[in-house]
Order: structure tokens, then C-alpha cells, then sequence
């Protein structure tokens, strides 16, 4: 065990050598990509995250990363869902930031024109730009409706998809290719590997090789991504983010110092970092004054440049109404394929510490769950599964879980949340954390939104290192 601790750490710190020299040699980008560039307009409460898979599976069939964009807003500013009013000054400005990104793209791609896609509130956003103007539209070669909002007609006169959720709120557009994705729910329709088969096809008119996430060589993946405050999309100002390495058994650092540290400015961006396919990473978003949000991943499979780091501005946000203390730990939990928990046989099971926290009345299909707090009510020591919790019952894609989880400081124990997917014939993802004390650290766990056998690979990769 020593031994194969000492190969993993001494493998961090190739990586970190590795950050500071030029970049290795990779197989060059085809000179040409199967179709045009492309930029995801994401929803309500959503960020480019939600297009972090798909990505990988557009560039696991022949993309290069620089034709796969997305344009990231703050949705809650523009759409009040009280009053059901948009926000006009901020769309005009959305759709002047959408303007700079296309022509950007388009100069370093020397495409003519792109493909846009918009998921749920983005519909909105992307529709009224298309209609808005013939040279705007003109730009377009094809436009995607993912579960949004119906139309009379193409927007602008542009191609369109219109993919509708079995399970979701989305419409049909008239005179668009209206496909509907069964059994899936309204966040899941723009993740999944079927949504992305028929994305696929209407923009290169071929069936895609694979629907797979291809992993690329273990040893040369490349990560980086924005630090943002939920759910505005507005960059960190300020303070760094360090990546470690961490064990996958216990989510404890591996070497003494992170492999990787970035400043932080406006725009949020950090990156990009050399990591290890396969093995597991912690990004942590260190603020002066603040307490430090550590967030955690399965291992990552190839090049990920839409890694988001949502954290909260100080003295606001979800965080004021959690209750903290220095003896318990708080974790969100994401996934951007809904939890089901009053499906019966097609629930989800996710165990914290072996506690199911998924149930009908903390996820129920309706409520479209993305993201779980699980935190210990009151502070009493005392947990009450299957019980909602206000008022994240009353806040969109989100929910609750009263669930108590022992905290020390420095952590002495490990957090151990296991997902049970309810399609993937009982396999299972694991993320083990420290636990940290909720009253100076957040922790964030985001598992994947796909199921596919990788053991094969990730065996390959530990091997490496025996």
C-alpha cells in the first residue's frame, strides 16, 4: 500500500512538472471537423457544466476542443419566475455577448458559420437572437431547441432540431425536425447520449461513430475550467484554485503541496492543468477571509476544458440558509441527470455513509433534481431521512437532505457518497471525501451524468503505476 501511495504521489508530481513545461505531444486536430463550431446557450440555473459531457463526446468524434463553446449568463437576472418577465436590457446584452462569441469563433476557426443549441431558459435567449435580425441568423447553419420553448417556425429561418423530453417541459417547433427523447427528464434530455446521437446526425447528417466518451491517454489529460458564483456565472474576483491529487479511497491529499495553483481574476477562468486519467482530483477555491470550497470528480477520461467550480459570494447565497457547525459536514451533491426517487424500480440510490438520501418527497421526478444539500438540520446530531426541507423544496432543481455526517478539524475520516445509477444494470460511481468542518469548508461532489464501462481502461491506467 505504501509502495502504491509513493507511485501515485510521485505521479502527481510528474504532472506538476509537466504543468510548467510546454505541452506534451498529442495527436494533431483534423485540419477540418465534421461540422461547424458550435455554442450552448445553457438554462436556468445552469452553466456551461451542463454541456461538459457532451463536449467530450463531440471531440471523441473528431471535434477539435476550440469548436466546442458556450455562452454562460446570469439566468435568475434574467427571467423572473414570479412575474414570468424577462429582463430586456439584459437580453440585449446577452445577445451582444453571443455577437463577440460567434465572430471570435469564427475568426479563429475560419468557419463561416456556427451551430447554436439552447437548453430550457436558453431557447428563449437563442429564438428571440435568431428573429432578431437576418445577419444574425445568417451566421447560423443549424440551431438545436433541447426541451424549450415551442415556435410557429424556425427561428430566423435557420435548420432546426427540436428535441422534446419524454419526461420533460419542452414543445415542438413547426416545420423543425421535432424528436422526442423517451423517458428522459428535462436536464437529462441535454445530457444524454441519445440527445447527443441525434445532435450528431442533423449537424453532419452521419450517425456518429460512437456515443461514448473515448478516454485519451492517461498520462496527458488536460483540465481547466471557470470559478463562478451560483447561479449569476459571474467569474471569482479574486483568491487562487489548487488542484490535488487525491486518493480515491479516502479523498485525502496525496502530496503536500497542490500540483497546480491559478490566480483568480474577473472572468474566473483557471487552467490548464496536466493530470493523470483515471485517478481522482480535488479543485479547491482558496479565498482570503473566506472559507475554502473543495470540490470533487470522478476521474476524468480525456481533455475537459468546461469544468465549473460554482461557488457563493461572501455572506450570501445558498450557504446562509444551511446550517453549519464545526463538528458537521455539509455536502452538495450534483448531477446533471435528474435523481428520481418516487420511480420505484427506476429510483436512484445514493448512500452517504450508507444512508439512502434519495427519496419521493426530497426527489421527486417533478422537481427536476440537479442538486442535493445534505447537511445536519439544526445542528442537533440528529438525522431525518426522507423528510423536505424548506425552503429548498420551493427552489428550482434543488433539494434537501437532513442527514448528520461527523466533522473534525483537521478531517480524520472519510465521506463516502456512492451513486447507484438506476440504468446502469447496478454498477456503481464512488466519491470519498474528507470530512471537513462546514463552518470553513464547502464541499461540492459532482458525479457523472453517464453510465459506460471503463474498468477495463482504468485498470490499464492503475497498472501504469504498480
Amino acid at each position: 500500500m505504501k509502495f502504491k501511495l509513493f507511485g501515485l504521489a510521485a505521479a502527481a508530481l510528474m504532472i506538476g512538472l509537466l504543468f510548467q513545461a510546454s505541452a506534451p505531444a498529442q495527436a494533431a486536430h483534423k485540419s477540418h471537423a465534421p461540422g461547424n463550431p458550435m455554442i450552448f446557450v445553457h438554462g436556468g440555473s445552469g452553466s456551461g457544466a451542463q454541456w461538459e459531457s457532451q463536449s467530450q463526446r463531440f471531440e471523441s468524434n473528431g471535434y477539435p476542443a476550440n469548436y466546442v463553446n458556450v455562452l454562460e449568463y446570469d439566468s435568475a437576472s434574467l427571467f423572473n419566475l414570479i412575474t414570468h418577465q424577462v429582463n430586456t436590457p439584459l437580453l440585449l446584452q446577452i445577445w451582444g455577448n453571443l455577437d463577440q462569441l460567434i465572430d471570435s469563433t469564427l475568426a479563429q476557426t475560419g468557419a463561416t458559420q456556427v451551430d447554436l443549441l439552447g437548453h430550457s431558459l436558453g431557447t428563449l435567449v437563442l429564438q428571440g437572437y435568431l428573429t432578431s435580425s437576418p445577419t444574425r441568423a445568417a451566421k447560423v447553419g443549424h440551431y438545436v431547441n433541447i426541451d424549450g420553448q415551442g415556435a410557429p417556425a424556425p427561428p430566423g429561418g435557420v435548420p432546426t432540431l427540436a428535441l422534446v423530453a419524454g419526461l420533460g417541459l419542452g414543445s415542438p417547433i413547426t416545420g423543425a425536425t421535432n424528436v422526442t427523447i423517451p423517458n428522459q427528464t428535462h436536464v437529462e434530455c441535454a445530457t444524454s447520449p441519445e440527445s447527443f446521437a441525434v445532435i450528431y446526425k442533423f449537424f453532419t447528417g452521419k450517425d456518429p461513430a460512437t456515443s461514448e466518451i473515448i478516454p485519451e491517454f492517461p498520462l496527458f489529460i488536460k483540465l481547466s475550467g471557470r470559478a463562478v458564483f451560483f447561479p449569476s456565472n459571474a467569474g471569482v474576483p479574486d483568491g487562487t484554485v489548487q488542484v490535488w491529487p487525491v486518493d480515491g479511497k479516502t479523498g485525502m491529499r496525496l502530496t503536500k503541496k497542490p500540483v497546480a495553483t491559478f490566480p483568480l481574476s474577473g472572468d474566473g477562468l483557471w487552467g490548464p492543468v496536466y493530470a493523470i486519467g483515471g485517478l481522482h482530483y480535488e479543485f479547491a477555491v482558496v479565498r482570503a477571509g473566506q472559507f475554502t470550497h473543495h470540490f470533487y470528480y470522478e476521474p476524468f477520461l480525456r481533455d475537459d476544458h468546461l469544468i465549473r467550480l460554482q461557488t457563493e459570494p461572501p455572506n450570501t447565497g445558498l450557504g446562509l440558509i444551511t446550517d453549519m457547525s464545526p463538528n458537521q459536514t455539509d455536502l452538495i451533491i450534483i448531477r446533471y441527470k435528474e435523481l428520481w426517487g418516487d420511480q420505484g424500480a427506476n429510483n436512484d440510490v445514493l448512500t452517504v455513509d450508507g444512508s439512502n438520501v434519495i427519496s419521493p418527497a426530497t426527489h421527486p421526478l417533478a422537481r427536476f433534481i440537479n442538486g442535493t444539500f445534505v447537511f445536519d438540520k439544526g445542528s442537533d446530531k440528529v438525522s431525518h431521512l426522507g423528510v423536505v426541507v424548506p425552503p429548498f423544496n420551493l427552489i428550482t432543481f434543488l433539494t434537501a437532505v437532513d442527514l448528520y455526517i461527523a466533522a473534525a478539524t483537521p478531517p480524520n475520516a472519510t465521506v463516502s457518497s456512492v451513486l447507484t445509477p438506476r440504468d446502469a444494470g447496478g454498477k456503481t460511481d464512488v466519491i470519498n471525501v474528507p470530512n471537513w468542518a462546514s463552518t470553513t469548508d464547502r464541499v461540492t461532489l459532482q458525479f457523472r451524468d453517464f453510465s459506460q464501462d471503463i474498468n477495463s481502461w482504468l485498470d490499464y491506467v492503475k497498472s501504469l503505476l504498480r
